[in-house]
């Protein structure tokens, strides 16, 4: 028997991989972990971009069109918070001249599943080429009212505020009615708009009256003259 642990084994340390006791040295450096993915690109700018340069073509080759959709709102004076694609309205019987004008740019051209409408890409965007609004073919009346806006330094005909929001409200149904994605829009150029005409031509629809409710219910229009 041993007195004072006179004689006794020395216990054991247990190694933690990781783990350095006070007075061991510092720790190594750890290193960088390695960067797989390149930095997130602006697509707004990119959608700008292809929007250029898909109304630049188009005006050279002397193509009735107007910029329809979200650019169009920006152009107007909306967001430049762009996430979806670039529009055009185009007449309905141009479209195979236009098909052919994007194929000898080089631009790829499909035909979707939908008869209204041709697809292309630019700058790896997709864009619309859209030969009906809302159930209405494209008219030369509608290309008429649009106006030659600059859309990030390059002046093309743009979809009037009138026509975007009837489009824009006229394509909610009951499987499709986000209000909220409208919105903003409709504050956006409400005071380019004729709301007396967006409502003689599609208010006595149930969607498009709700929503005409909802904005006069926000104070973003009137309501209309006589009422209340």
């Amino acid at each position: 028997m041993t007195q004072n642990g006179e004689g006794t084994t020395p216990a054991r340390r247990t190694e933690v991989p990781g783990l350095r006791l006070a007075g061991e040295g510092p720790l190594p450096p750890v290193p960088a972990a390695p960067v797989t993915e390149p930095l997130p690109h602006d697509r707004s700018q990119a959608i700008l971009e292809a929007a250029k340069q898909i109304g630049a073509l188009l005006k050279k080759q002397g193509h009735p069109f107007a910029l329809a959709g979200s650019v169009a709102v920006y152009a107007h004076g909306g967001s430049r918070d762009l996430q979806h694609d670039a529009d055009f309205a185009v007449l309905p019987e141009d479209s195979e001249a236009v098909a052919a004008t994007l194929r000898e740019a080089g631009l790829p051209v499909r035909t979707p599943p939908e008869d209204w409408l041709l697809k292309t890409a630019c700058h790896g965007q997709d864009i619309d080429i859209i030969f009906q609004l809302a159930h209405e073919p494209v008219t030369e009346d509608m290309l008429a009212r649009a106006t030659c806006l600059p859309v990030d330094s390059v002046l093309m005909p743009v979809l009037s505020p009138t026509d975007l929001i009837r489009s824009l409200i006229s394509a909610f149904s009951e499987h499709y009615c986000d209000f909220g994605a409208v919105l903003p829009v409709a504050r956006a150029v409400r005071e380019k708009v004729d709301w007396d005409e967006v409502r003689q031509t599609c208010g006595d629809q149930p969607m498009p009256a709700a929503f005409l409710y909802l904005l006069e219910r926000l104070n973003v229009i009137a309501p209309p003259k006589g009422q209340p």
